[in-house]
């Protein structure tokens, strides 16, 4: 392979330069052996990596790689097998249970999430990779058994020197906004925890029968239960040596129909140093569910993340006040008593909010979404999410504009009208067939 000639524009090169205004990524030196130095953003040459390169980047992904001083590498992929019996046996006790997390379940799936990590990241030491980028870990049902899958796209520094090894669960775009904003990836974590919703049936009639509104068990037990998802995945990042998780994705997962659902974060843990006081005020980790192309905005405008804040709670719609019956007798109109059961729902999940947000002395809550799952014995749950944030005095990012590149969305090419005629879906990954697996 020939020596890579390419010259960035000039203004760009300048932006990445040792300016006094501009923030530069710390040398090695100046951090723990957990603290990966980027590579130069106008790379000294071209390694000789090994070719043909099988890779999942997209051309957009590798265009922004490229500008911070990677190439790309082949797909690895880990995995481990477990049977769906086996999980089985652990829900087999839990049917007297008001809710709330499912250690023995949480453990085992943690497991195998961490033996397909694993398995992820020696395949990205015999592809001699620098690390990897768009880090999944998914579950994959197949008929008695599921797959815990994580895949990703290795990476090779352009300049050939050997690093340790850094796995992110931002793909091409996203990591590129992200270390333009000074989050030097780390590690890949994620945060899990499997609960129980609505298996004690006779203990929530009870409630039921008693009143109409905010069942405060089940918030208490929903609230406590999706921040444990939280501070594990924090707890991770710890261990790697970070201080920062950007990028976090939240999925809520049913397993079986046994009433039990995992909840799992998944991130990068990262460094910047320009948010370090902000971490040390947080506990040592700042969170965030911002998006990369967010992150990169917000530190441009002068914010910092603080920490990803959950507010839940649980409703019952009621049989008292006769709420369903008078919704059956309408035909039209508005259910009164109905609009201002829901408005206080969400109200409650957004004071929670608040709370949480004063509580660590935010300036603004960013990227608030309100989620509603509908669950048993006529209980609704209002889940808030949104990134508590600080503004910060001189913070920005290392380019003055963010690339185009990092901001287009890949179209898909494949299109598949199967389920149309053969009642099946070949995109339909496991997770949509749960449902149908009796655990």
């Amino acid at each position: 392979m020939q020596e890579d000639d390419h010259q960035l524009p000039e203004d760009v090169i300048k932006a990445y330069q040792n300016e006094p205004t501009m923030q530069t990524y710390p040398d090695s030196q100046n951090l723990d052996e957990n603290h990966t130095q980027l590579p130069p953003i106008v790379p000294e040459g071209t390694a000789n990596l090994p070719g043909p390169v099988y890779t999942g980047l997209s051309g957009n992904e590798m265009f922004c790689l490229d500008r911070i001083g990677y190439k790309p590498g082949n797909i690895v992929v880990g995995n481990s097998v477990v049977a769906i019996g086996i999980i089985g046996g652990e829900l087999a006790g839990i049917k007297s249970v008001l809710g709330g997390e499912i250690k023995q379940v949480t453990n085992m799936i943690a497991k195998g999430r961490i033996e397909a990590l694993k398995d992820l990241e020696d395949e990205i030491a015999q592809n001699q990779g620098n690390g990897a980028t768009g880090v999944t870990s998914e579950l994959v049902f197949h008929p008695g058994n599921i797959e815990f899958l994580s895949i990703g796209s290795t990476i090779h520094r352009s300049d050939g020197k050997i690093t340790p090894s850094i796995t992110s669960s931002s793909d091409g775009q996203e990591f590129y906004c992200q270390a333009d904003s000074g989050y030097m990836p780390i590690k890949f974590v994620f945060g899990n925890v499997a609960y129980s919703i609505g298996i004690g049936k006779n203990i929530l009639g009870e409630i039921k029968e008693m009143f109409r509104g905010e069942i405060t068990q089940y918030s208490g037990i929903f609230n406590t239960t999706r921040n444990i998802a939280l501070q594990r995945i924090i707890d991770e990042a710890k261990a790697a040596g970070a201080n920062s998780v950007v990028g976090i994705k939240t999925t809520v997962v049913p397993i079986g129909k046994n009433g039990v659902e995992e909840m799992v974060m998944v991130g990068t843990a990262s460094y910047n140093e320009q948010i370090a006081s902000i971490a040390e005020a947080c506990g040592g980790v700042i969170t965030s569910d911002l998006t990369a192309e967010e992150t990169w905005n917000i530190t441009k405008l002068g914010y910092a993340p603080m920490k990803l804040i959950l507010g839940t709670s649980v409703f019952s719609l009621g049989v008292v006040g006769n709420i369903k019956a008078a919704l059956r007798g309408l035909v039209h109109g508005e259910v009164n008593s109905l609009t201002q059961l829901l408005y206080q729902a969400r109200e409650q999940s957004f004071k929670r909010v608040k709370e949480q947000a004063d509580e660590i002395g935010a300036d603004d809550v960013l990227g608030i979404k309100t989620y509603i799952y509908y669950l048993d014995n006529d209980l609704v749950e209002f889940l808030t999410i949104g990134t508590a944030t600080k503004r910060v005095s001189g913070l920005t990012t290392r380019s003055d504009q963010i690339l185009p590149q990092a901001l287009i969305r890949d179209k898909s090419t494949f299109i598949d009208l199967t389920g149309k005629s053969l009642n099946t879906n070949l995109n339909t990954t496991g997770v949509g067939n749960l449902r149908s697996n009796n655990v």
